[in-house]
């Protein structure tokens, strides 16, 4: 009897009559009939019984034999993600194959061998980065480094020396980042600096046919090299032996939907399962990460040094309370922008909401522009004339008039991107401003011609969302400022501080990394904010210590484990009701967690349904993990409306 694993969403494995299927089959891929079609499964094992009468099992279609079973850490990486997240091991496998092979397809061959560019001969490293790459050589089996450095300490070139070695071992890397922007630039610095080894990329931008080339040569131990976003922590990798994690707070390792993993996470289960380091870098670690590092568990590395520039950028702090504000800048702002100008340097303004307002609204009647989909409002895109959800994507023409009492007198309210644009076209008409967001750079091609037009030095002033905030080197950037960060102080999310943080320490080092001093200017109501005070000292750790506190005395994580369980349905009282009913299956098995009451979410309707959530906390994380597995599958007992959906997200982000 055939075992395998199928892109279902149920539990358990499914049999099939295995024909001519062997033990040595076990891992590959095979097709099997299913309904009045054939899906592939994965050939999981060979058992002699089935709970199924004989007569009722169908034989497999076939075997694709054209390639090797996939590693078997590859597939134990696969059932802990199963185990862990609590998804069935079918959509696992699935979700870590690319399109092609899902659909039995199987890629041409592509020659191994490097790619060619010339040489790049590495830069002299500082004295803090020949002690990390010292640090990383000398592992020996499973260890995680926390290389906190701050921006522009040449976190990278640390990692390059850390792959250079492990590749002259004979052995495989694996370099995760967190956005698809990046990864251009980045091959391109990696592939210069290996240009006789294969390099891949794997995120979600490759073409289904590069993709599944990429996962084969991976697969097959003939890339040396694959660089991608979170979904490359499954490419199958027989000599790996190095994990770098670049920007390892990056909130973009967390899959939202689906299978709702942790890519960061992954990456070090599947080094401590085989014995190998793993690199964590970033300027502002994550807390967990960091209290990980302090409790001894993770050996921090620090970069205290910009590796080119000779100091940090100065950060001055901006009291808006006291001025009034020219198209949303101040009086400091737009005098530090000319003399950028006036010097020939570019400047970047930062303002982290895209379209021209973030409402339409009528002062009259008080109508502003609702999506009528979501709990949010619709944004004013006036370029092209619609007011467009950034949620659900609903789009309609801006109304002439009030659609509820016919007030031609409709104003937009509030600013994005859009208008910061237009207002500073008309404040330096002789400023070649290039706008960067999810709307001018739609396509990657158009990403990566406004990245040229950076580089090549034909924009004077950028306003950008936080598409720009890392990961970037732009010689002649010697000031940023940033616009309305404060409304994140106050946001219920209690990781809203952390990420700001981030973002704005992130922003505020793309200035002044080379030969011209840099400068950041916040704009606030609350400068005497710890927040805002330890970015003007460029002081992580302050701001860390002061966050692990709050966590600590509110037992929120790293200090406790949580999961959500989340259902919408068409109604907010199907959802809830769902939810309440869970929770009294809960009690009898909440010995060791803390159950907290069903609540609708913060944004309650999406896509026309309503949600709502419970959340469950424990100390540790065995005991949540325990309830879990005895917990979950009680909830198909629940009498349910057929519109109603669920999920279970552990370690959520979002709250």
């Amino acid at each position: 009897i055939a075992r395998v694993a199928l892109d279902l969403p149920l539990p358990g494995l499914f049999d099939y009559l295995a024909g001519d299927a062997s033990e040595t089959d076990v891992g590959r891929l095979v097709r099997v009939p299913f309904g009045r079609s054939e899906k592939t499964a994965l050939l999981v094992e060979l058992v002699s019984q089935s709970e199924v009468p004989r007569e009722r099992l169908k034989p497999l279609a076939s075997v694709l034999r054209e390639l090797p079973p996939l590693p078997a850490d590859w597939q134990a990486l696969c059932q802990f993600a199963s185990r862990y997240y609590h998804h069935p091991y079918g959509q696992v496998v699935a979700l870590a194959l690319p399109p092609l092979l899902r659909r039995g397809r199987l890629p041409r061959r592509k020659p191994a061998g490097g790619q060619g560019p010339v040489p790049t001969p590495p830069p002299p490293l500082t004295g803090e980065q020949r002690d990390a790459v010292a640090a990383i050589a000398a592992a020996r089996g499973f260890a995680v480094f926390l290389l906190h450095g701050v921006t522009g300490s040449g976190k990278t070139e640390v990692y390059l020396h850390a792959i250079e070695a492990v590749l002259a071992d004979g052995g495989q890397a694996l370099m995760l980042v967190p956005e698809i922007a990046l990864t251009p630039q980045l091959t391109a610095r990696v592939q210069a600096r290996f240009p006789d080894r294969r390099l891949v990329a794997a995120h979600s931008g490759v073409a289904e046919a590069a993709r599944a080339h990429a996962f084969v040569a991976a697969w097959l131990g003939e890339a040396d090299i694959v660089l991608g976003t979170r979904l490359a922590v499954f490419m199958p990798l027989p000599r790996l032996a190095l994990i770098v994690i670049d920007e390892e707070h990056d909130p973009s390792f967390k899959q939202q939907d689906g299978l709702r993993y942790s890519a960061r996470d992954l990456a070090i289960w599947r080094a401590s399962s085989r014995g190998i380091a793993v690199v964590l870098g970033s300027a502002t670690p994550a807390l967990e990460s960091y209290h990980h590092a302090l409790a001894g568990r993770y050996h921090l590395l620090p970069l205290r040094q910009r590796a080119v520039a000779q100091t940090l950028p100065t950060v001055r702090l901006i009291d808006t309370r006291r001025q009034t504000l020219q198209d949303g800048c101040s009086i400091e702002l737009l005098q530090a922008i000319e003399q950028r100008l006036m010097r020939g340097e570019q400047s970047l303004i930062f303002l982290n909401r895209r379209g021209y307002a973030p409402v339409l609204a009528c002062p009259a009647c008080g109508w502003i522009s609702r999506c009528r989909r979501c709990a949010a409002n619709l944004v004013v895109h006036l370029a092209d004339r619609r007011l467009r959800c950034h949620h659900c994507g609903f789009e309609v023409y801006i109304p002439r008039a009030c659609p509820d009492c016919g007030n031609v007198d409709i104003h937009p309210f509030g600013r994005g991107t859009q208008r910061l644009e237009q207002n500073l076209a008309s404040r330096f008409p002789e400023a070649r401003i290039l706008r960067i967001d999810r709307d001018s750079a739609n396509t990657p091609a158009r990403w990566q011609a406004l990245l040229a037009a950076i580089h090549e030095g034909a924009a004077d002033l950028l306003i950008g969302t936080q598409m720009l905030a890392k990961g970037h080197d732009f010689p002649r950037l010697t000031l940023v400022g940033v616009l309305s960060a404060d409304a994140a102080l106050y946001a219920a999310d209690f990781r809203a501080p952390e990420r700001l943080f981030a973002q704005l320490m992130q922003v505020g080092g793309r200035s002044g990394r080379h030969d011209l001093p840099g400068e950041v200017l916040i704009q606030t109501e609350v400068p005497e904010h710890p927040l805002y005070q330890a970015l003007q000292t460029h002081d992580y750790e302050r701001h860390a210590a002061l966050l692990l506190e709050e966590r600590r005395s509110a037992g929120f994580p790293p200090y406790s484990h949580q999961a959500l369980l989340r259902a919408e349905a068409p109604a907010i009282e199907q959802a809830l009701g769902f939810l309440s009913s869970a929770r009294a299956l809960a009690e009898p098995l909440a010995d060791e967690v803390t159950l907290y009451d069903a609540v609708p979410m913060r944004m309650v309707r999406l896509m026309n349904l309503e949600r709502a959530q419970l959340l469950i906390e424990a100390r540790r994380r065995p005991p949540l993990q325990s309830f879990l597995t005895r917990w979950l599958p009680m909830l198909a007992t629940i009498a349910t409306p057929r519109a109603l959906r669920w999920h279970i997200d552990v370690d959520p982000l979002e709250l």
